[in-house]
């Protein structure tokens, strides 16, 4: 056995793991567990905007509560001035209801900021009301399907780790330029390594020139195909 044929066998057993890997990441169970994981990873990261939305809120609320008790002082403070010492003229009467204008206004802008920090605050309790359930059914079907897919995989990764091992010892009968040169072609074809079917590369059905058929019949070289770059034999 040559090396082209010793690497065709290793590229069937190359080729085979690569397929029980390919299974593995695509088997209902890890797609339904790697789905349970996302779900509940979105749940948690949505809890955690609401906190802290609620958090900056409240911290609001607060701002907003001081300000309207100091413009209710300022309205208590006008108001005793007004009752202790009327205004001397129409100009300081209007620059005096110019003051309270202001401040009832400020008052109202923060009264209807401090109703939609409510109406907010309690949309929040609401969507967390319901999240919260949600996220303890998702965490306990999680756990379940963590539970199923480790230990279908534990037994698949046994069966993989065993067929990789039998692939690494074909692996020790192959020069290492002709391994590399293997492993480079997989990075953009697969399979790496086709055989001649009809005068043509078995990988993209192009025709040869006789010159390359001579080649590749008598294994006088290793001949990749100009076309698709793989390799070539008989």
């Amino acid at each position: 056995m040559d090396q082209l044929d010793r690497l065709w066998e290793y590229q069937q057993e190359d080729m085979a793991n690569d397929r029980l890997d390919n299974d593995m990441k695509n088997a209902p169970s890890r797609v339904k567990f790697l789905k349970s994981r996302e779900y509940l990873a979105a749940q948690r990261d949505t809890l955690k905007r609401i906190e802290a939305e609620v958090a900056e809120m409240a911290d609001r609320i607060d701002i907003v509560k001081d300000a309207i008790t100091k413009l209710d002082d300022q309205v208590a403070a006008m108001h005793t001035r007004f009752e202790e010492e009327l205004p001397s003229s129409l100009e300081d009467t209007r620059g005096m209801l110019q003051d309270a204008k202001h401040i009832f206004n400020g008052v109202s802008a923060y009264e209807s900021e401090m109703k939609k920090l409510k109406r907010d605050a309690e949309e929040c309790d609401r969507q967390r009301s319901e999240i919260r359930p949600k996220a303890a059914r998702a965490i306990a079907e999680y756990e379940e399907l963590k539970k199923i897919y480790e230990e279908e995989s534990k037994e698949k990764n046994a069966v993989l780790e065993e067929k990789r091992s039998l692939t690494a010892l074909k692996e020790k009968d192959i020069d290492i330029p002709l391994l590399e040169k293997y492993r480079v072609i997989k990075t953009r074809c697969v399979p790496p390594v086709v055989k001649l079917f009809a005068d043509q590369c078995g990988g993209c059905n192009m025709s040869l020139p006789s010159v390359i058929l001579k080649k590749i019949k008598n294994r006088s070289e290793v001949v990749e195909c100009e076309t698709c770059g793989r390799i070539i034999i008989s």
